[in-house]
């Protein structure tokens, strides 16, 4: 019981700071992670993600010719290393695909995203019967860096200042993470905790995107199809923060910050060495960029190596 006592403090502690960066996760900096694969060790693989933005909307979310559709797409290679029994090591490298149109005139961005690597450290794993059932429950605590690896064009932010500073492949910045995972589960029923709070620094360019609190929930049943099969249904929560992005390191910009909360339905699925899973995440509200930006719904798919 102290144990999850002191798992729950550092869920609330965490909770507490309520600030986030870049408009609903789009662009330049989300890392949503979800249920992790089960790897004993090793393991390696690639993810895909797919968001849409509406920008330029008018009061009541009215549209005119200057609204603009936005896609985001992202293929990530993505991996984790446990070390021993107590510290776990998580890496991101993104490629990112960029579309924008307006009034039928598309423009395409594509390359190298920002590279990230997050350290864990276990703070406990225990087990115990509870009514002769197995209740298990963990609690990793860590912190990570994000390289300026993705390509930062300050022409983009001045010739449109009235739209959120989302399309680019990078922020040409130097971020930081605090980061959280809990899972607690009574024989094959779980739910999992990811909490991420990201602190940004000013470019090289005087921006600063917003820090950017992540917090989602979710809820699994694990299946035992055959002897090395496993699906794992899951559905949840998922919420993020905005605080205003900063210009010249003192002005507030007004296209920016805000909230957004999204249901996520998945599956993950495990055969042996391979494991793969789907994620959808519908809107269910938001309020973004003062209403002058409206988020779509989400997608993510990956297929992933153990060893």
């Amino acid at each position: 019981m102290k144990k999850i006592f002191i798992a729950i403090i550092c869920l609330i502690t965490m909770t507490g700071q309520t600030h986030a960066c870049d408009i609903c996760g789009c662009g330049v900096g989300s890392y949503y992670i979800g249920i992790l694969p089960e790897f004993r060790k090793r393991f390696a693989g690639i993810r895909y993600q797919y968001k849409t933005l509406r920008s330029h909307l008018g009061p009541g979310g009215t549209t005119s010719y200057l609204t603009t559709d936005e896609t985001y797409q992202t293929a990530e290679l993505w991996g984790g290393w446990n070390i021993g029994k107590r510290f776990r090591i998580l890496g991101f490298v993104p490629v990112n695909f960029n579309s924008r149109v307006n009034q039928g005139i598309r423009l395409n961005k594509a390359g190298l995203g920002d590279i990230a690597l997050v350290g864990y450290y276990q703070l406990f794993n225990t087990q115990h019967a509870v009514a002769d059932k197995l209740l298990v429950h963990s609690l990793w605590l860590g912190g990570g860096i994000k390289a300026p690896t993705g390509r930062y064009e300050p022409s983009e932010r001045k010739e449109n200042e009235d739209t959120p500073n989302n399309f680019q492949l990078g922020t040409a910045s130097t971020d930081f993470t605090f980061n959280a995972m809990y899972d607690i589960r009574l024989m094959d029923a779980g739910i999992n905790a990811n909490l991420a709070y990201k602190m940004n620094t000013s470019n090289q360019y005087a921006y600063r995107y917003g820090n950017k609190f992540t917090a989602n929930l979710l809820a699994y049943y694990k299946f035992r199809v055959a002897e090395k099969l496993t699906a794992a249904p899951n559905a949840g929560i998922l919420y993020e923060q905005a605080a205003k992005d900063k210009e010249s390191n003192k002005y507030s910009v007004d296209v920016s910050g805000g909230y957004s909360l999204i249901a996520t339905c998945g599956a993950e699925v495990s055969a042996g060495i391979i494991s793969a899973g789907v994620n959808y995440q519908p809107v269910l509200s938001q309020e973004l960029a003062g209403m002058r930006v409206k988020a779509g719904n989400r997608a993510m798919v990956h297929v992933t190596y153990l060893f």
